[in-house]
Formats: C-alpha cells, structure tokens, sequence
C-alpha cells in the first residue's frame, strides 16, 4: 500500500496508522481492527478474499477492503494458519470514547505464523507447535559433517531445547521434532540456504529469514541475559562463546517480535518460557524422516501432508486409541490429557536408548498392569486435568479466557489428590516427588480459583458473569442495583399509569436511546409537562422524565462498575498464576507422563501385550509376534511370526545378565508379493520401537537388545522436486545405512536394487547384503531383516552360514491356485508367483495367460544360458575371498581349456587371418 501523502484521498489518520503497521509487517496479512470489524485493506483484501471467500468491496478512492466479525476472528485465523499464512492482528488498545482527536490507539498485539501458535482454537491438542532456529558455526564450511546447532521452542507451552547434530541429520531432527517452522540466517538473494532448502521442502515445513545480526555471538547472548534476567548463561550449560547461543538468542528475538511485537523489550516478557535445555547426542533411538514414514509412526502414508489435516488412524500412535487406529473405529485416545497425547508421540519417535531409562518406564507400566485399582483411581485423577502447560503460556501471554482460568483451578486441585494416591509406589516415586514439591505452591491458587469463579464460566468478559455472588462486596452492590432494575421499571410504570390515567404507557430500554416512556400516538397529547420527548415513532412517541434519566445513569455505572470489577479480580487470578508458571509447567509435565504409562497399560491390558526383556547385548528375539496396527485391524486374526536375530536358534535367555550364544544378525526373507514379507520387517521395526519407549509388546515373549538406530529402505518414492528419481532415492538412503549403521542398530530393508536394471540391482543388493553381514573392526554385524526377489542371494546364507541365514514366506500350492499363509518360516523361495498375484489383483486371463507362456519360455531360456555358462565361464570361486579375494556374486564353475587358450592370446600381436584361424580352433575345442 502506498504511504498516505498530504493529496492523497487515503490521507486519514487511520489510514496513516494502518500504512505504518503494515510497512512494519509487509510479509504478513494485515487484519486491522475498526469498531466491531477487522479489516484488510489493497492487495491484502484481495488476497483475503480469495483464501476466506470474503465479500470484495472498495473504499474512497477505489481502496479495495474486505472485512470479517470481530467476534469470529478466530474462525478465520484457523483457516489462514491452515494454508500457510502469516497473520498480523492489530487491536484497538484504548477505548474509543477515550480516543483524542477522533484517532484510536492501536497496536499490532501478535503475529501468527506457522510455529508460534498458542491459541487454542488454533491448536490441535494432540500435535506440539514447535519452532526452531538453525545457525552453523562455520558458514564456509558446506561439507555434511558440518555441525549445525538448533534451538527448538514450543510456544505453546514454553519449552525451549537446545542441541548440536551433524549437519547431515539435520531434516531428520525436525521430522522427529514435528517442526513447524524454522528460522535461519538471511541470505544476500532472499532464499534459504541450499543446505536448508532441501530439506523444507522435504518436510513441507515454512522457512523465515531473519537478520543475520541476530545470529551474531554478542547479540544473540544479549538477547538470552535479559529474557532470562541473568548476566551469564554458565547457569544453563552455555559457556561463554558456546556454537548454540546464536540459534538460541534468534529464536528468542522472534519470539519477543511475534508474541508483543509493540512491547517495550525492557518489560517481561514470555514469563512462561524455560531457561533453555541442553540436549546431548545419543540420549534417543534415532529414527530419520524416511523411517518414520515408512514405519507410520504417527500418521500413515496415504494421510495428508499437513499436521493439522493429517489423522492418525492405522498409524502406531493411532494404536493407542479406542478403535485401534483402524478406519471406522471410535478413535477416542487412551490418553486423557492433550498434554498425555502430545507426549505419546514424542516418546515413540524419540524412544530413549539407555537401558535404565527404559526400565524405569517399564517398571511403571507394569505396576500400572498388574494393580489395576491403582490404574483406575490414578485415571479417574488424571483425567479431569485440562491442557494446564498451554493454559500457563496464554496467562503469561496475557490470553487467557475466563474458561481458562476455571480450568486451571480444577486442574491443580487434582495435585493433592494425586500426591495421595502415588504414595508408597515405588516405580512411581520420582513422579511423586515432583508433585509433592509443587503442592504448595498450587495448591493455594487452586483453592481461590474454584472459591472466586462460577463452575460455568462465560468465554469472555464483556458482560461479566465469571465471579461467585459474595466473593466480592463492591462487585454484589452494583449487581445488586442491576438486577433490581426490572422490578424498579415494574414499580414506576405502574405509579405512571395510575397517577396519570395512561393505561397504555409502558417503560422500556434499548441500547441505543437507554430508557424511556412509551405512549401511542392516540396519548401522546395528554402526556405530562414533566414528560420530555425523546424519539419519535411512527406509531408511538417516547419520553424521558428525570427521575428515569437518574435511576439510568445509576444502573448504567452499575453494570460498567460491576464487569470493571470483575475485570480487575479475573487479572488478580492471571497475576497470582503467572507467578507460578514454573510450578505449573512441572505439574502439567508429570501428568502427560502419567497419562502416558497408564495408556500404555490400558493397551497391554486389553491386547495382552507382554513385558518385553531388555538387555545391552545386539540381540533381538520375538517368538509369536504380531503388527500392533494390524492386528487390531484384524480383530486377532493376524498371524503372528518369530524372529530371532544375533541368538542361535534356541539359545536366547530369560534370566538378566545371560548373554545367548551367537547367530547370524542377518535374514534374506523370500517369497511372493501380497505374502507378508513387508508386513513382518515393518513389524519387527515396531516391536523393537515399542519396547524402547517403555510399552509392553504384542507377542508371547521378546527379548530386544538395546538400538542406537531404527533404519529403514522401504517403499518405492522419488523426489522430483529435488532431482532425485526413485533409484537415487534407494541409494541415497542406503548410503546412509551403510555409512552409520553400527552393531547396535536394528536396519530393515525392502526390495534393494529394483530402481534399476536386474543385473545392476542384484549386484548392489549382493554388495550391500555382504557389506551388512560383514564384521568390521570399526563395526560390528548390524541386526538386519532384508526382504527381496533377489533368490540368487539366498546362496549368502550358504557362503556365509555364521553370518546369514534364510527365511521364506510358507505358501501352499492347488493346481494353479495358490494359498498365502503368512507365515515366515526357514528356507528359502524359489519363485516368485508374480503371474498368480497378478490373477489375483484382477489382471484380464488373456494377460495372465500369455504373462504365463512367456515365463516358461524365458525360464527354459534363463536355465540353458546358466547351463551353458557353467559349461565355459571361469568364474573365480566364492572360496578365494576366505583366502583375501573377493566372493563371487553367482555359482563357481569348472575351467574350461578353450577360455585357458584364450586367455594366453596376445590379440595385439595377430593378423586378420590368424584371428580368424584361431577363433575357429576355439570354437572346435568348445
């Protein structure tokens, strides 16, 4: 919008100030608030008026301006934040009758972007809103082990973590994080590093430059001391000089820019934000972006792209819901709490890795599954408990509703009630503990709380109605005067009847004159002297006489007095809260992981689940395991399989502290399509993710040894947007296997080598196959499931019978018909039934048929070309790599004298007829 000037038809003081608001938020939607309306003005009403279905409209001058109800804001900031969009509100701060000059005072009061959300009509209450910021130390330096050091806030709630990863990781660390928006250093052209772009459109997350002086060492540890009110940052693990002080104080500077973009930086400010938590490497189970994809963690494949859009049905979190996460089931979350929900997602994609932690979850889960009294009280106190921590960041904020603090008050009073019932449980003592500490402190503000405020609060205090009758003696006089209103009117229309002979006179109010005297027009001439004329109908005439404008301007303070009043006691309740954030954090923290242990034995409970034995040895051994997704889909159909990975056939141990004898850490699992080899690597993957979170397991027993890292190469996917086939792709990703797998990790591949030509495709799968199998001084056997077509690599298992071993999918065979059983047994395939899945999928017969012919041709075909190389190719024999040669990728074969005599020609050294001589003895010696 172009600056208002002296000439310029534009040039009224709202305008200017609407000019200056949006010059200072250019990037965002200007919604400007004028009266009961927000509006937008030019370019931005326009493009409102696309996004919202907005009636366009024009101003003086053809300004074109589109408008909404002040009162439904929210409704059209959640569909603007759904589509991406940046959202700045400018409120009227002063009251209008108060306005000097016919100008109110506003100011833009928040920003709304993608990752700084906080209300809570805007929030969905099972997925954090989490915002990150990125420096590197080295801005030259754009190899991949390049460390990149991130701070993540949830605004929402406060938390706020720091942590240094290889550059690399980078978009897997904001997968699992759930980020919504990151924040970076500008560039000279605008557009984010090439070393961030990549991985912002992978996650379909929103970019934001800032300045690149916020990223400065000085600046940035400016901007943490007076948000946290210290002089030194050695208090939170940050020396002097640290590579995340940069990230962090950027992140903060946004946040103080978006949250009270017209706050005095000097003031206090985002009161609910937490000293920043230094996170160290190797604390989590690590899972990529490709892994949780494929596995389904929290949502599944076919789901919408957008956290918001997306459902959780037949996703491992949908697990944990009432129908199971299946289609057409109730989907109502075991977990009572938003906070619970929240915490259940980041505790199956950031699983801890250390043996001790998981054993604590467990011990809880099962003291949660063996006493189910305990479970039940400890849910029915649970489960009254509303979003406190979110609640805690909009009183700081200064957004909290009447129906927030209500909620608030109810919630704490469950602290003391859940101190009583944690007492004297062991595995649950730490949790206790924290409860206790924080009793006193809540108890207090909860007690006055429930004590001041009405059980049903309003959403808003315009017209008061949030404070008990008798909390407060200045607030029940002016109710009083205001309720007594309709039996005064009562009263003095029926003094004014009787004195003056009117019968149809009649005492009224509106909101826009306030009381009057009403006569019929047939009346009007025998109205009073003391009557003074107020409006004029045309039916009717309407009065004012004194004694009405006093009794008006006494009920009209009255009801002003009585919601100023309760204004006043409902910001005494906010300050009393926000002194006591810290407290309430703790709290809201200790239910959501309540709530979270008692789901997970709500769920173990009703499937009947088994506790699984965790060990440090890289062993993994599942007998009658089942896909937690599917197997509620199916209603205890599914079939269940064994697994057994690093432990010799039989010689796993159930007592802590046996290690079983050694096995192959590797399976090739042949078989047809459709028989369930995808399905039994993707549950394996979940049940050793089950396990780490601290859940029990659907199967009969399970021992898992400890994993760094969950890799997973499933599924055919391309990224065109990057330049990336599906090939690249594979290759991409087992690269990265192969390159960081260690002998704790768990790899589960599918269909390695299929993006490219047979020949080609089998050779990497042999090689990475071999690779895997292969102990390493720097790198023990990873513990790895390898699904393929591929039946030439089931000889690995013979060539390298510690290391590899084979497993088929059991297939029962009548005529031409087949039958799949589901069930992984050993052994190897040695077909694939393409032809028979085809009929099955619904392929026309003639293409079955002819599909069939020609298999059986090129099957003659492929054997009399193998027959034929065993008869004259020398292929090295598989041996020599025993003896420091390589293995042979397919089967060794007998010399034959004529590749001998071949290969003693010197083909420099013959004539054109003695080529010809020889290659005509060669071929009489074949």
């Amino acid at each position: 919008m172009a600056t208002p000037t002296p000439n310029n038809p534009r040039d009224t003081p709202a305008m200017r100030q609407y000019a200056r608001f949006k010059a200072a938020h250019p990037d965002c939607l200007l919604l400007f608030r004028i009266g009961d309306f927000y509006e937008l003005f030019d370019d931005d009403a326009v493009r409102a008026s696309k996004l919202l279905g907005l009636t366009l409209t024009q101003r003086t001058a053809g300004v074109p301006m589109a408008g909404m109800p002040y009162h439904q804001l929210e409704t059209y900031l959640r569909r603007l934040v759904a589509q991406g969009v940046r959202v700045a509100v400018a409120d009227q701060v002063q009251d209008a009758a108060d306005a000097q000059g016919g100008l109110i005072e506003r100011a833009v009061t928040q920003v709304l972007t993608p990752g700084t959300l906080v209300d809570d009509a805007l929030l969905a209450d099972d997925r954090a809103c989490t915002l990150a910021a990125v420096a590197f130390p080295s801005l030259e330096n754009t190899e991949p082990n390049t460390v990149a050091c991130v701070a993540l806030v949830e605004v929402s709630t406060g938390a706020f973590t720091v942590l240094s990863l290889p550059a690399a990781q980078l978009a897997d660390e904001l997968a699992r994080r759930g980020v919504s928006e990151l924040i970076y250093g500008q560039t000279a052209d605008g557009n984010p590093p090439e070393r961030l772009a990549a991985a912002l459109r992978a996650l379909a997350i929103a970019g934001t430059g800032q300045p690149q002086w916020h990223f400065r060492m000085a600046e940035a540890t400016e901007a943490l001391c007076q948000q946290f009110g210290v002089t030194t940052l050695g208090g939170f693990d940050l020396g002097t000089a640290d590579p995340l002080i940069p990230a962090a104080g950027a992140i903060v500077r946004y946040l103080r820019a978006t949250q009270a973009p017209d706050a005095d930086p000097t003031k206090a400010a985002l009161k609910h934000l937490r000293p920043p938590k230094r996170e160290s490497a190797g604390e989590c189970v690590l899972l990529d972006a490709a892994s949780l994809r494929a596995l389904e963690i929290d949502r599944t494949l076919r789901s919408a792209q957008s956290p918001l859009e997306s459902s959780i049905a037949g996703s491992l979190v949908g697990v944990f819901t009432t129908g199971g996460g299946a289609p057409g089931g109730s989907g109502r979350s075991l977990c009572r709490t938003g906070m619970g929900k929240r915490l259940l997602r980041d505790w199956l994609v950031r699983p801890p890795c250390k043996l001790q932690a998981v054993l604590a979850r467990q011990s809880a889960v099962a003291t949660l599954v063996e006493d189910r009294k305990l479970a039940g009280e400890l849910a029915q106190a649970v489960e009254p408990v509303q979003d406190v921590m979110r609640i805690g960041a909009r009183v700081a904020l200064a957004r909290s509703t009447p129906r927030d603090v209500v909620a608030l008050g109810r919630s704490l009073q469950q602290a003391a009630v859940l101190e009583q019932l944690l007492a004297q449980v062991p595995a649950l003592a730490a949790r206790r503990a924290v409860v206790r500490a924080v009793l006193g402190a809540l108890g207090p503000l909860a007690a006055e709380i429930v004590r001041t405020c009405v059980e049903a609060p309003p959403a808003h205090l315009r017209e008061g109605g949030l404070v008990r009758d008798g909390v407060d003696a200045a607030l029940d006089e002016a109710r009083l005067l205001k309720d007594n209103a309709g039996q005064w009117l009562a009263k003095y229309q029926a003094e004014l009847v009787g004195k003056h002979n009117l019968p149809s006179l009649k005492v009224g109010f509106n909101k826009v004159f306030g009381y009057f005297i009403e006569l019929p027009k047939g009346q009007t001439s025998r109205a009073p002297a003391e009557f003074s004329r107020r409006q004029t109908l045309t039916n009717a005439e309407r009065y004012i006489t004194p004694e009405l404008k006093e009794f008006e301007d006494k009920t009209t303070t009255a009801t002003t007095r009585a919601v100023d009043r309760e204004q006043l006691i409902f910001s005494n309740l906010c300050d009393k809260a926000a002194t006591v954030l810290e407290p309430i954090g703790l709290f809201g923290q200790t239910v959501a992981e309540l709530d979270v242990l008692l789901c997970f034995a709500d769920k173990a409970v009703a499937r009947r689940w088994v506790k699984p034995r965790m060990c440090e040895e890289p062993v993994l051994e599942i007998t009658g395991g089942r896909h937690p997704v599917l197997d509620e889909v199916l209603m205890g159909q599914f079939v269940p399989n064994d697994v057994s990975l690093g432990v010799a056939d039989g010689e796993a141990s159930d007592e802590p502290g046996v290690s079983a004898k050694t096995g192959p850490a590797l399976a090739l699992i042949t078989g047809p399509n459709m028989a369930g080899k995808s399905t039994y690597i993707r549950q394996t993957a979940l049940l050793v993710l089950l396990a780490h979170a601290g859940s029990f397991v659907p199967a009969d027993s399970a021992t898992v040894g400890m994993c760094d890292r969950i890799f997973t190469r499933i599924g055919a996917d391309d990224a065109l947007h990057a330049g990336q086939s599906t090939f690249m792709v594979e290759m991409t990703e087992a690269a990265g296997i192969l390159n960081n797998a260690t002998g704790r990790s768990l790899v589960v591949l599918d269909e390695i080598g299929r993006g490219t030509s047979t020949l080609d495709g089998l050779s990497l799968a042999w090689a990475i196959t071999e690779d895997l199998a292969t102990a390493r001084p720097d790198r023990p056997c990873p513990r790895t499931l390898f699904a393929t077509h591929y039946h030439e690599l089931t000889q690995l298992a013979e060539l390298m019978p510690g290391a590899v071993k084979n497993l088929q999918v059991a297939v029962r065979e009548h005529g031409d018909a087949i039958v799949f059983l589901h069930r992984i047994i050993a052994g190897r395939a040695d077909r694939s039934y393409g032809v028979h899945v085809a009929r099955l999928a619904g392929v026309p017969q003639r293409v079955v048929r002819r599909a069939g012919e020609l298999l059986e041709t090129l099957s003659v075909q492929q054997q009399d070309h193998g027959a034929e190389l065993r008869r004259s190719e020398p292929v090295r024999r598989a041996k020599a790599k025993a003896d420091g040669g390589q293995m042979a990728l397919f089967t060794e074969y007998v010399p034959h004298p004529a590749m001998t005599e071949l290969e003693q020609i010197d083909l420099a050294a013959l004539s054109p007829m003695q080529a010809f001589d020889t290659l005509r003895k060669l071929r009489e010696m074949i």
